[in-house]
């Protein structure tokens, strides 16, 4: 597993605590996948009902605070496979 992976899957479960209420993959460009369910935060490549996909550098960005998920997704840098509302919800748990 990558550093950049590993960083990443500490910094979302600091963030999101116990898990998170369904399933959400985080696809970061040229790293690899993370998963985010009830029972916490792993690397995976395990289907989800939603997918956000960026890169390293607006992954990084996202989880220190320094850009919203809106912005990101609004600014073309996040895409989103999968429904809207449960984007939003995990955005709201990232901040």
């Amino acid at each position: 597993m990558s550093k950049v992976i590993d960083a990443a899957i500490a910094a979302l479960s600091a963030k999101l605590g116990t898990g998170y209420d369904g399933v959400a993959k985080f696809v970061l460009l040229g790293e690899g996948a993370i998963i985010c369910d009830a029972s916490g935060v792993r690397a995976g490549d395990d289907p989800a009902d939603v997918t956000l996909t960026a890169s390293t550098e607006v992954f990084q960005a996202l989880l220190a605070g320094e850009i919203s998920a809106t912005s990101a997704y609004m600014s073309g840098k996040l895409a989103l496979d999968g429904p809207l509302t449960l984007a939003m919800k995990l955005g709201q748990a990232l901040r």
